[in-house]
């Protein structure tokens, strides 16, 4: 083993703070078998790559330790150095003796040479203990699998479809078009909403690189990114779709069965054999056979022979390198909430309903009606956010749409009906987007009537008409007014598919909406590789945002699969399996879903584990490895750190690659002073830090030791700081029974750009264990922690 120690000073950056002529003698004496000691004024240019290079070769080194910025910044650049050195990109390690020390320490210059010693000390440590990793290359599937199609996932599949990729939609309906095909107009430009959507369903219908699924749905999903194997079930509508031409008059008149319509929100009624909605795709008639009786009349008027009441469910398969979730959501039902009378005074409608009543091609031929009269309403009341922002429901979100959509409804209303008395009901008004403020105040001048304040509940008069008791918290009254028709303005809730959550292991929010892996950096990856999130599956939204997401994330899925092969990540788990026990605990821990148990012995999907370490950390036999960072490798760390104790106290701090240690160099790049008293060791997620990794520090010597996060729900891998937090409140336990002050662990959740607190954090840290004392005699050895993962 040969290693070459490089040392930057980075103009002065490094070098006006730490003194490298002490740092090199220091590092020469502590180390007889290292290769080559080197100081380079500018490593990352390319005179320093190219000494660099030149010493690997001359003396043969295969291990190389850069002390410089942070490895966040040219780790990838000196990998490549050394790769094209003939050296493996993996037996590099990277100090950082910038940002985390010459740039926090410039008031403590030899505390800082000192510090900059230990660190190199430390990774020194780890490198000895590095193994060359290898990348190997899988083939993939350039077929995408859509699922939804209401307009994200229609705009999703057009996309792929236009760039030569080859679609299968599947949609549990009938027809494609989601909740958009059934609205009337669509704001703030009050355009038709089939008129815009309608071409699009039917091109994806005539689209020869899509293959559409309706009625049906995904019944298994196995494999992972690039290569998933997708099994399926098309439920029989009874009438054949390449026969079926649409005409659906013949055999509707004939049907003896009346239903309610379900796509007109039971508003209106339709036979048993039907079409959805007029401009449906596929434009083919479906039997409802939970309602047909088999009288067999529609069979014998079709003129095209397309009844077919012999139909099975037909099985289908197929194999997908990506996979997009398009589900939509749920409206609202407003019979949970009670007090508004819904289902049990027919003149209170939904917003949703309304829809279907102003539509031309809905139950009413767009005559908005009182359902009890069948007469025009002169006075009708909207009321906001009805299970939305609302805690009693469970719902403290905006739907974002809701406002809007009363908006938009009560113009349509006033332009139809000049003389009707309009009144919305409102908490606050949500009209953010582009043109819908003009909007709002257009509606304001036709007449439309704001009333601030919510409405406590729905009663009837003696005539039947509903009567709202309201607060207006503009004059601070109390009001009751009778109007014709109440239309409720319902929110939008998550469709809890639990099949698709379960087959592709996506996570949920606490509000039941898909979670993406980062809301604003990441807005439609999901927290596995290769499945993306568009529309309202990840949370409410409007018709223009779903249209970009859908294009959004075929984008993303383009990117993937042109590649045409994956490579594996040399930085994931890997089970030894003549350790494992097949316990199942790190199948569990991993929310990616990565980890299945196979004959009672657990297996890592290696092309596309994630590499938190969540799972190294809780498997109480130590059979999982993190090869980018295995225990060996972080307990030489730990025991490099505090082999001598040059300052009091000494802490020990496992970072987070992604907030916290970010958040360190931001300290660093600001220049924010702290103590040095902190060695840092950089872990890819929080759920990496074993139990065990704290107690060992405590064995050798630490006076405290600080695990530090991404705040609580914004974890890069979105439950990994959830299990380090569960790890160390019950270690802080452990602590306590063993004589160890609990407070002697910090754990802190912090943001990446969080850097004045983190600089606050350590000094407050240092202050308690100044007045806590040295970690004393009574740590002889430290016990099993086995119990704590």
């Amino acid at each position: 083993m040969k290693i070459g120690i490089y040392i930057c000073h980075c103009g002065l950056n490094i070098a006006h703070v730490i003194n490298m002529d002490t740092l090199q003698d220091k590092i020469k004496k502590e180390f007889k078998d290292i290769e080559i000691v080197r100081d380079i004024q500018f490593m990352c240019s390319d005179t320093g790559q190219e000494a660099i290079i030149e010493d690997i070769k001359e003396h043969n080194i295969d291990r190389v330790l850069i002390a410089a910025c942070s490895p966040k910044l040219h780790e990838k650049t000196f990998q490549q150095v050394i790769e094209n050195a003939g050296v493996n990109p993996y037996l590099l390690e990277i100090v950082n003796i910038r940002e985390q020390c010459s740039w926090v320490h410039k008031q403590h210059p030899e505390m800082a040479t000192q510090k900059a010693f230990d660190l190199i000390k430390m990774g020194v440590a780890k490198l000895k203990n590095l193994e060359p990793l290898e990348v190997k290359k899988v083939s993939i599937n350039r077929n995408v699998l859509v699922i939804g199609g209401g307009v994200a996932g229609i705009e999703a599949a057009l996309n792929l479809a236009d760039a030569g990729y080859h679609v299968y939609m599947v949609e549990k309906e009938p027809s494609i078009g989601g909740k958009m095909a059934l609205l009337n107009e669509v704001f703030p430009t009050n355009d038709c909403s089939i008129c815009v959507l309608a071409p699009k369903m039917t091109e994806v219908s005539n689209h020869p690189n899509i293959e559409l699924y309706t009625n049906s749905e995904i019944t298994e999903i196995t494999g992972s990114v690039g290569n998933f194997t997708v099994k399926g079930l098309k439920k029989p509508r009874y009438v054949s779709e390449d026969k079926c031409k649409g005409c659906i008059e013949e055999c509707s008149s004939v049907c003896p069965v009346e239903i309610s319509n379900p796509f007109d929100y039971g508003i209106g009624k339709i036979k048993a054999i039907s079409m959805p909605f007029p401009q449906a795709v596929p434009q083919c008639a479906y039997i409802n056979d939970e309602y047909c009786v088999g009288c067999g009349l529609c069979r014998q008027v079709c003129p095209a022979d397309a009844v077919d009441y012999e139909q099975k469910e037909e099985e289908f398969s197929f194999d997908a390198g990506a996979v997009i979730v398009a589900t939509g959501y749920n409206v609202f039902d407003a019979s949970r909430k009670e007090e508004y009378g819904y289902s049990k005074y027919p003149d209170v409608i939904t917003n949703m309903e309304l829809e279907r009543m102003i539509n031309a091609s809905g139950p009413t031929h767009g005559k908005v009606v009182v359902p009890s009269t069948k007469e025009i309403p002169q006075k009708v009341a909207f009321i906001h956010c009805v299970g939305s922002r609302d805690e009693t429901v469970g719902n403290p979100y905006c739907s974002k749409v809701c406002c809007m959509s009363a908006i938009k409804n009560a113009q349509l209303l006033k332009e139809r009906y000049p003389e009707m008395d309009i009144r919305l009901h409102y908490i606050d008004i949500r009209a953010s987007g582009e043109m819908y403020e003009e909007y709002y105040t257009n509606a304001q001048s036709m007449g439309i009537q704001f009333v601030r304040g919510k409405v406590a509940e729905i009663q009837e008069d003696n005539s039947g008409k509903p009567v709202l008791r309201y607060e207006d918290t503009l004059e601070n009254k109390i009001f009751e007014e009778t109007y014709d028709l109440v239309v409720l303005s319902v929110g939008l809730e998550a469709n809890k598919d639990e099949k698709i959550s379960s087959m592709l292991n996506l996570s949920t929010r606490s509000d039941g909406f898909y979670t993406v892996s980062h809301p604003k950096m990441r807005p439609v990856e999901s927290n596995i590789d290769g499945v993306y999130i568009a529309g309202c599956a990840s949370g409410p939204k409007e018709i223009q945002i779903s249209i970009a997401q859908g294009s959004a994330v075929a984008s993303k899925a383009m990117q993937l699969l042109s590649r045409g092969e994956l490579e594996t990540d040399p930085m994931s788990a890997f089970v030894d399996t003549d350790k494992c026990t097949g316990c199942g605990i790190c199948q569990d821990v991993c929310k990616f879903g990565k980890i299945k148990l196979y004959n009672h012995k657990a297996e890592v999907d290696e092309l596309s584990c994630h590499g938190c370490g969540s799972c190294s950390a809780a498997c109480p036999e130590d059979a999982i490895y993190m090869r980018n960072q295995t225990d060996a490798q972080i307990h030489s760390q730990i025991e490099a750190a505090l082999e001598v104790k040059d300052e009091f106290p000494l802490i020990v701090s496992f970072l987070c690659n992604w907030c916290s240690y970010a958040c360190a160099d931001l300290a660093g790049t600001s220049r924010i002073q702290y103590p040095t008293n902190v060695r840092i060791i950089r872990v890819m997620c929080a759920g990496r830090v074993d139990p065990e990794f704290v107690l060992t520090a405590f064995e050798k010597g630490a006076d405290g030791v600080m695990v530090s996060g991404c705040r609580l729900g914004e974890c890069h891998y979105v439950y990994g700081n959830y299990n380090a937090k569960q790890r160390m409140d019950v270690l802080k336990d452990v602590l306590e029974e063993i004589d160890i002050n609990p407070n002697r662990l910090n754990v802190e959740w912090i943001s990446a750009s969080e850097c004045n607190r983190f600089a606050e954090s350590i000094e407050n840290f240092v202050e308690e264990l100044e007045k806590i004392g040295p970690i004393g005699s009574e740590i002889l050895e430290a016990p099993n922690a086995e119990h704590t993962g």
